[in-house]
């Protein structure tokens, strides 16, 4: 009876946090991730010129992907430009990611973050030397196994040595069996 009046007690005490919404659960309930899809792929100039200023971009400026299904919709063809790319001194309003506010992201902003693949990186070699010195360092490791593969791998060891006769009546052996085993000698060397 206790525990119902204590349960009872609780739901009056908090029937109003539960009823009443306050402004910060309303407003986490009110934007949800469908707010910020793309909309559909602009036909015609006047939706091309309504999706240019949605993104904040120049119509001149404004490029779109092809409608080939993948989900893009009126979302911008961007360039390619890494983080690192980006200046480190320019005033940006998120310096962490360099990026200012309401800037349209990257569609593969998470591949090219400024901790991620450099896709404006300019290599100190070739790929074709890359490949050439990747392929002779695997390929020496190849020939060394195949040449020394008749050769045993493993370092040369003497079996384990146990104590009481290699445990021969912890092992279950006969007692009236047993044999003395010596592992060692008091033989002179020659």
């Amino acid at each position: 009876m206790a525990t119902f009046r204590s349960v009872l007690l609780a739901s009056k005490v908090f029937r109003p946090c539960i009823t009443n919404r306050s402004i910060k659960t309303s407003a986490v309930v009110s934007n949800w991730n469908k707010d910020w899809k793309p909309g559909p792929y602009p036909m015609t100039p006047e939706e091309r010129a309504n999706a240019a200023k949605r993104y904040g971009l120049r119509v001149e400026d404004y490029d779109v992907y092809a409608d080939d299904g993948t989900g893009y919709g009126d979302y911008p063809k961007l360039p390619h430009v890494s983080g690192d790319i980006r200046d480190p001194n320019e005033d940006w309003d998120l310096p962490e990611i360099k990026r200012n506010y309401g800037e349209p992201l990257h569609v593969d902003h998470d591949m090219i973050g400024e901790d991620r693949y450099n896709i404006n990186a300019n290599p100190r070699l070739s790929y074709r030397t890359m490949f050439l010195s990747t392929g002779t360092f695997l390929g020496t490791l190849l020939a060394i196994y195949i040449l020394t593969e008749p050769y045993p791998h493993f370092l040369p060891v003497m079996p384990k040595q146990y104590p009481f006769n290699n445990l021969y009546l912890e092992n279950g052996g006969d007692p009236a069996q047993e044999k003395a085993v010596q592992h060692y000698t008091f033989e002179p060397a020659d």
